[in-house]
C-alpha cells in the first residue's frame, strides 16, 4: 500500500492538520500585542522577531502544507517549530494543563513528521509536479 493509493485520506490529513496552523496564525495576527506579550512572558528573547516568525510558520508554511507544496520540507520545518514551541511554552509539568498542550505539539510534531517522510500524496502540487516529470 503506498499513500499515493488514497490520495484523498492525504489531503484529508493536510487539512485537518494545517487547519491547527490557520487559525492560530490568524489569531495571532488579529492580536499581535497580546501574542508578543505571551512570547516574553515565556522568556524568549526579541518578540517582534518571534512573532513574525509564528505567523509565517503558521500562516505561510500552514498554507503550503494545505497545498502540499514542498511539503517535505515544509512538514519538516513545521514539525521543528512545533518541538520548539512545545519546549518553549509548555513544558511546565507540574500543570496538567500544560502537559496535555505540551503532548499535543509532539503528536503534532508526529504527524507532521510522517508528512516530512511520506510527502503529500497525490492531490497536491508535489504530486502533480511528479506526475508532469
Amino acid at each position: 500500500m503506498t499513500i499515493d493509493r488514497y490520495p484523498a485520506v492525504s489531503f484529508i490529513g493536510r487539512l485537518l492538520m494545517c487547519s491547527l496552523f490557520l487559525v492560530s496564525g490568524i489569531g495571532k495576527v488579529a492580536a499581535p500585542a497580546a501574542t508578543k506579550a505571551y512570547i516574553a512572558s515565556a522568556g524568549l528573547p526579541l518578540p517582534d522577531i518571534a512573532y513574525l516568525a509564528a505567523i509565517a510558520v503558521e500562516l505561510g508554511l500552514g498554507t503550503l502544507l494545505l497545498l502540499g507544496y514542498r511539503t517535505k520540507l515544509v512538514a519538516g520545518l513545521m514539525a521543528l517549530f512545533t518541538l520548539a514551541t512545545a519546549f518553549a511554552f509548555h513544558a511546565h509539568f507540574d500543570d496538567a494543563n500544560q502537559q496535555i498542550h505540551f503532548l499535543k505539539n509532539l503528536s503534532i510534531a508526529g504527524g507532521l513528521i510522517q508528512f516530512a517522510v511520506w510527502g503529500a500524496g497525490a492531490w497536491s502540487l508535489d504530486g502533480l509536479r511528479a506526475r508532469r516529470i
